[in-house]
């Protein structure tokens, strides 16, 4: 065999990686670098680079009311919806791991939100039933009752964005009900013997044994709802007063609506820095609740 059919046979595993290759550092790479230097800068989409690099942009995420804003929403957002979404997909997986008659038609009847639920048309229905002149509101009346303005209403309207969001829960519980089957049922009915409560048995055994699916969907949840847009943007468009402006939305208007890149690229990388953190804070803290079988990594 001649050297370069050797080169060719030890190398043509090059070849097949060069159209992910290509894509990363056009579609990645660059993109994530070029963001970094928009964002000490005042670039405009479309009059270019005026001044030289600053920090203004920066700076102007923790001082400009209206960036500060969209921030700690964006906090609650997270803090509001990832613990809900949390318990109500693992309180469904909990029952929908007994063995129930249809239990698989119910199994697929929870689980579609989570396929509709990011989609327009699911966030555009959710606009027309709490609307001001929405179904709810005018199911309200038919009967005499005056309900809250859902979506022009500052109290409610980040309340109810997030309730969409929670609505979502089918991926955690699928991916619940696949680590409670993974549960011994010799633990239970050992736990059954000694007379411990189901209440008991879910917290001392199911909990326990499950805390790296837990850690799992938390992490992933976490950087979901740090990144949510379609809700906000379609529903509310940020309002009222500002009350559903998510970062995420802060981002795209201050870049495709004013087109000052310079400003979106800095928001996003605060964005991005704040998750990372949350990240880290994450997988520091699952060594003090988080059990592994094998015990590494973990409690």
């Amino acid at each position: 065999m001649s050297k370069f059919k050797k080169f060719r046979k030890k190398n043509i595993g090059f070849l097949f990686i060069i159209p992910w290759l290509i894509g990363f550092l056009v579609f990645k790479l660059y993109p994530f670098l070029s963001s970094l230097y928009y964002s000490f800068t005042d670039y405009n989409l479309f009059k270019g680079q005026s001044d030289g690099f600053t920090l203004q942009n920066y700076i102007d995420v923790f001082k400009v009311p209206v960036e500060t804003r969209a921030l700690i929403t964006t906090f609650k957002y997270a803090f509001m919806t990832v613990p809900l979404k949390l318990v109500f997909a693992l309180f469904i997986a909990y029952i929908l791991n007994y063995k129930l008659k249809g239990v698989n038609l119910y199994r697929t009847a929870y689980y579609i939100p989570s396929i509709l639920g990011g989609s327009v048309a699911i966030a555009v229905l959710w606009k027309a039933l709490f609307s001001d002149n929405g179904l709810i509101r005018t199911g309200f009346a038919a009967v005499g009752l005056e309900a809250p303005h859902f979506m022009s209403d500052p109290k409610w309207a980040l309340f109810m964005i997030s309730i969409l969001r929670v609505w979502q829960f089918g991926s955690a519980m699928v991916v619940f009900l696949a680590a409670l089957k993974g549960v011994p049922t010799d633990l239970y009915e050992a736990a059954s013997i000694d007379g411990a409560s189901k209440v008991r048995q879910f917290f001392t055994i199911t909990v326990p044994l499950i805390t790296p699916v837990i850690f799992y969907n938390l992490v992933t949840q976490l950087v979901q709802a740090f990144q949510e847009f379609n809700g906000p943007y379609i529903i509310t468009k940020g309002g009222p007063l500002g009350s559903t402006t998510l970062m995420s939305l802060l981002i795209y208007n201050n870049a495709f609506t004013a087109y000052d890149m310079g400003k979106a690229s800095a928001q996003a990388w605060v964005l991005f820095v704040v998750l990372m953190i949350f990240t880290c804070i994450a997988f520091w803290s699952q060594k003090h609740w988080v059990y592994y079988s094998d015990d590494e990594g973990g409690k």
